[in-house]
């Protein structure tokens, strides 16, 4: 969309929504001009010009970015664009009590996929002093019972050691988040309650085939390792 385009578009504009739409028009406007990451912004009047609004409306719009993280105050350069702390925003409202129930399953299933989807990061990238320290792991676990489905401490020294282990700092902040939720949607009841436990793979079998096996081996294992909590959702 041209600058003139963006610009036409609020025409039909109810003022209720301005800052709102003015927002959304200004990251588009940033795009377009190609702005990077320490590039600074025009400046208030240039911006309200171009978009045809107050510079009020324009003055809210990006305290609302600012705050999104999206750019910041700079000496002697203005406003500039700034890489956000994604998981800094995310996790001041990942709060399983603030969050509807569909939300909370998508976060669920999240977890899951992506524990299955890790095989090939953890193989090129493991080490023997990995496996060491995952069998140490392993040691200070009791014994895998038919009711021993899911335990947040051993979830999360065990699981955060294999997210460690793919060397993907994203993934490492975003499995922080997701095990309280998980946790909570575990424990909460907006799951169907399982009569029968199936057997499932244990971590210390988890940990055998990242020893000797493949990422393929690995992959169907972590999903029976799962199965409970798929089969809570699905059955």
């Amino acid at each position: 969309m041209s600058e003139t385009a963006v610009k036409e578009s609020f025409k039909l504009l109810d003022t209720s929504t301005l800052v709102d739409r003015v927002e959304a028009n200004l990251v588009e406007l940033l795009q377009q001009r190609k702005l990077k990451v320490g590039d600074s912004i025009p400046k208030e009047l240039e911006l309200a010009e171009t978009l045809g609004v107050s510079r009020t409306v324009i003055r809210e719009a990006l305290l609302r970015l600012r705050m999104m993280g999206l750019i910041e105050s700079k000496k002697k350069k203005g406003a500039v664009i700034t890489s956000p702390d994604l998981f800094g925003i995310m996790s001041k409202s990942m709060n399983p009590h603030v969050l509807d129930q569909e939300t909370l399953k998508g976060i669920f299933e999240i977890r899951l996929v992506l524990e299955i989807g890790m095989a090939d990061f953890l193989f090129q990238r493991i080490s023997a002093d990995d496996i060491r320290e995952l069998k140490k792991i392993v040691s200070r676990e009791p014994q895998v019972t038919d009711h021993h489905l899911f335990n947040i401490q051993h979830e999360i020294a065990f699981h955060g050691k294999l997210y460690e282990i793919t060397g993907n700092e994203t993934l490492k902040k975003f499995q922080k988040m997701l095990l309280p939720v998980f946790d909570y949607v575990h424990k909460s009841g907006l799951l169907k309650k399982q009569l029968h436990l199936k057997t499932f793979v244990s971590h210390k079998g988890l940990v055998d085939i990242l020893e000797k096996g493949t990422p393929e081996l690995f992959r169907n294992a972590m999903r029976n390792h799962l199965e409970n909590h798929f089969a809570r959702i699905f059955d």
